[in-house]
């Protein structure tokens, strides 16, 4: 803290002490009664003469009186002196014609030198008043106030901050490439404007959570080394109604006096969804905030050489007013990264980690399809925390392995005590899942089947794909409920009962084959028809607002033919699993022995190899 701070500090505390004293000081002046006698009994004493000395103070209504035929003087206060001296006007005349003989001594003190203390107390409390409004008045109008801060954007980060480069970007080469024209004009401006070429106000980038969004429009900004104003779109709306379109105003005008400059809006869903949606009509205060955010976009005033950037994982609850050309021009698809894409990912999160000779990047962006960057970044810290977790000086590809599955299905729960007939029941359903995804020519390789328990898995049968198709078939789709329904099938035939560990699985192929019906127009008896619509009503609740488009009767078809499919694929299934009976006793006795087995010793199992684990 610095010295002028604590000075005002120091200010505020004297003057508070000052009145806390003043206040002090007049209470107890006020309650000082050492006599402890009332009013009225005072004034018995004037009507029966029994006062031959009284002295009255005018100004604080102090009277000190001494009784006859007492040496003590005694002391009170009177409440109203006025009153005092109409009620005892006439005393002294009164008392000298009783006692002639006596001497009354009688005084007004009019103002003392200890009075003056009492009339400044009034003028030192408005003084202290006058002074603590003024300081609240003064912070309020110089924006330190909190309240007065209501209307002013909350930056997160301030100006000229380099904090990425492309460099640092790994497995988006398109998107950056649509980004660099946007950071050439931020450098050079007038090599665009001399050929009468527009830069596109806003830039609107899409795509799942972890994709590195928020990355890219930060590293727009390292690139063209020009102001980055960053700011949440929950940020704009608070409980004050106005506040939000004060806060895009003053975010723009800010950005405007540091032009060339960029505005970030992160999860800019939050304040631009549809407007006049929801059962009440929309809430009014956003609306204005969007329609601010409207206006300083694409207005009279117009925004040159400020480009926005917006980051949002829900394009389908945005005005269509916000992404008509105008506002965001351009619309960048930040998806999950492919094959190379992740090596490169890899690559960059590996720069600052030690990794052993066996750990090839390659295998491991091959085996990790459908992971984004944030995935990834994940993986490879819990594998340093493996490895660290072990004394190694090097992440190991079997810490790589072992972090891989627990960001998939979480940790391992050796110590949680399983009954034998449950270790039983799952090494043959697990083996279900693995005996019939090897014997279906489209479905992945297995990887590795495991009976100790991951999260809310009791086992798990992890595959992994060998290259990143785009495209799902119909025979792929229809090859996948069969798999789903190994562990079920695999119960009823060896187990002679089934059980609730395959509810997840049968949900899974049931929303399959739901949608190889309605939505992919799979069906032989339905026809090629999209039956629902996916433009469920967010704002509702998917099943609260979810459309349908057809009667009853081809509701019934469809459960009908979805039924079909799960009963074909069971029938499937329950032929795999009896033709390769000898296959399921020994890998799900593998299994109750060794409690998990990889890909390579399950494929020379499946070959009618003998294995023997290797022991570590």
């Amino acid at each position: 803290m610095t010295p002028r701070k604590n000075r005002g500090i120091f200010t505020y505390i004297l003057i508070l002490l000052i009145s806390l004293f003043c206040i002090y000081f007049v209470i107890s002046k006020l309650s000082d009664n050492s006599a402890k006698t009332d009013y009225t009994q005072i004034i018995n004493y004037f009507d029966d003469y029994k006062v031959s000395y009284y002295e009255l103070d005018l100004g604080s209504g102090e009277l000190i009186y001494q009784l006859r035929g007492e040496e003590k003087k005694q002391k009170f206060n009177v409440p109203n002196v006025d009153i005092f001296l109409k009620d005892t006007e006439n005393y002294r005349t009164e008392y000298n014609e009783k006692y002639p003989k006596e001497k009354l001594v009688q005084n007004y003190i009019k103002i003392t030198d200890r009075t003056w203390l009492y009339s400044l107390i009034p003028v030192l409390l408005t003084v202290v008043l006058g002074v603590f409004i003024l300081y609240f008045m003064m912070k309020q109008s110089g924006g330190g106030s909190k309240y007065s801060s209501f209307g002013k954007a909350n930056l997160k980060n301030q100006i000229d901050t380099r904090t990425a480069t492309f460099k640092q970007v790994a497995g988006a080469d398109e998107e950056k490439r649509e980004l660099e024209e946007i950071v050439d004009f931020l450098k050079h401006p007038r090599k665009y404007t001399d050929i009468g070429a527009k830069i596109p106000k806003g830039v609107l980038l899409l795509g799942p959570p972890g994709t590195g969004k928020t990355l890219l429009a930060r590293a727009v900004a390292g690139e063209a080394g020009c102001p980055f104003f960053s700011i949440s779109g929950s940020d704009f709306v608070e409980m004050f109604v106005g506040v939000g379109a004060s806060r895009v105003r003053d975010l723009f005008e800010q950005a405007k006096k540091h032009a060339p400059s960029i505005i970030f809006i992160d999860e800019i869903d939050a304040v631009g969804r549809h407007r006049g949606a929801g059962l009440g009509g929309g809430h009014d205060e956003r609306e204005q905030t969007l329609n601010q955010l409207l206006v300083e976009m694409d207005g009279f005033s117009g925004s040159d050489s400020v480009i926005v950037i917006a980051a949002t994982n829900r394009r389908d609850i945005l005005d269509p007013a916000l992404l008509r050309p105008g506002r965001f021009d351009r619309q960048i698809v930040v998806g999950y990264p492919d094959v190379k894409g992740r090596e490169d990912i890899l690559m960059v999160h590996a720069n600052n980690k030690p990794l052993a000779p066996d750990v090839d990047l390659r295998v491991i962006a091959k085996t990790t399809q459908g992971f984004t960057g944030a995935d990834l970044e994940n993986l490879l810290n819990e594998a340093a925390l493996l490895a660290a977790r072990n004394n190694r000086m090097s992440i190991t590809e079997k810490d790589i392995e072992e972090a891989t599955i627990k960001v998939i299905a979480g940790p391992e729960k050796k110590s949680r005590i399983v009954t034998e007939r449950d270790r039983k029941v799952t090494a043959y359903h697990e083996a279900g899942h693995a005996v019939a995804a090897y014997n279906l020519p489209t479905q992945d390789k297995v990887h590795q089947v495991t009976i100790i328990q991951r999260g809310m898995a009791a086992g798990l049968t992890i595959t992994r794909p060998d290259s990143d198709d785009m495209h799902v078939s119909r025979n792929q789709m229809r090859e996948s409920i069969i798999m789903l329904l190994g562990g079920r099938v695999a119960e009823e035939t060896f187990l002679d009962d089934i059980c609730t560990g395959a509810s997840n699985d049968i949900e899974r192929a049931t929303n399959t084959a739901r949608s190889m019906v309605t939505k992919y127009g799979f069906s032989n008896k339905l026809g090629t028809v999209v039956y629902g619509s996916d433009n469920d009503e967010v704002f509702l609740g998917k099943d609260y607002g979810h459309t349908r488009n057809y009667s009853e009767a081809v509701a019934a078809q469809i459960d009908e033919e979805v039924k079909n499919i799960i009963e074909k694929a069971y029938s499937d299934c329950k032929a795999i699993i009896q033709a390769n009976s000898e296959k399921m006793h020994t890998l799900a006795n593998y299994l109750l022995k060794y409690e998990k087995i990889d890909g390579a010793d399950f494929e020379r199992l499946m070959k009618g190899e003998n294995i023997e684990p290797v022991v570590n």
